[in-house]
């Protein structure tokens, strides 16, 4: 039986982002609520940002209710005028920004590929591709002035095969060469840029109501959208024989963004259980 990681600071190590400021986007359920809760748990200053307030306020309730120093920021991050007002209403408040985790993505849709429309094509690369894409555009100026910060990019096992989610797997191909890319680009500002892959990923509180998935989306589950995703998951064998948990992906993600990882930047690390 696996334990997820508690709250309580102890728990969690060291109090390795103490006084640090760190973002997180999509911190309204799964990954990104993990995420935030250790990284709030290791002394940072942690801004909960996800579009949908109900999810976020529950977040930002469950940090505040553990005495962790939390806001919430409500934001389309699939949209730049948005992600740039983030930064720097967060510069404004905090006068830094220390950490961006880019949580936000996921597929919409599983289907053959000359399935999609050109619609569903292009709302896949928005919330999997462009949040990434614009949340880094919009922090770099600010990270690069202060002389540094890491940001931590949600990546996918998807990018190394699958099946039925050809766009969504597009964009993380596309998350995973920005990764290193920008790790090349910033490495002189002392700025660290790192993705973590995760495979299958269950949690009791995330939310699998179809119809949050995306502004304007409605992805509700077929029966044949639900065979389709079924066929996918028999083929994706895993060394440790079970699904990872929100809280494991956290920790990878929060040893990128510590300074335990001072010499690693423009890596994949993958995360899912020996795919």
């Amino acid at each position: 039986m696996v334990n997820a990681f508690s709250l309580d600071p102890g728990a969690a190590g060291a109090m390795r982002f103490k006084g640090k400021v760190c973002i997180v986007t999509g911190a309204g359920q799964g990954i990104g609520r993990a995420a935030a809760r250790r990284l709030g748990a290791e002394g940072a200053i942690v801004v909960v940002t996800d579009r949908i307030a109900e999810t976020a306020d529950e977040t930002l309730r469950q940090l505040t209710e553990a005495g962790v120093h939390a806001i919430c920021r409500i934001a389309d991050v699939s949209q730049l005028s948005e992600t740039s007002r983030l930064m720097r209403d967060v510069t404004e408040s905090f006068g830094q920004i220390d950490v961006l985790v880019n949580v936000v993505g996921g597929t919409i849709w599983w289907q053959p590929f000359h399935l999609y429309t050109e619609d569903q094509i292009q709302r896949e690369l928005e919330r999997s591709m462009y949040t990434t894409l614009w949340s880094c555009h919009a922090v770099l100026p600010y990270m690069i002035a202060r002389g540094g910060g890491a940001i931590v990019n949600l990546s996918s096992m998807v990018t190394t095969g699958g099946l039925y989610r050809a766009p969504y797997a597009a964009s993380k191909g596309a998350v995973d060469a920005l990764t290193r890319t920008l790790a090349q680009e910033n490495g002189r500002y002392g700025i660290r840029v790192n993705a973590v892959a995760p495979g299958v990923v269950t949690s009791k509180d995330s939310i699998t109501n179809r119809l949050t998935i995306a502004p304007g989306v409605m992805a509700e589950p077929t029966e044949k959208v639900d065979e389709y995703r079924q066929e996918a998951r028999k083929l994706s064998h895993r060394a440790l024989a079970r699904h990872g948990l929100p809280e494991e992906q956290a920790a990878t993600i929060a040893f990128l963004a510590s300074d335990d990882a001072a010499y690693i930047t423009g890596q994949i690390i993958h995360c899912g259980g020996g795919i």
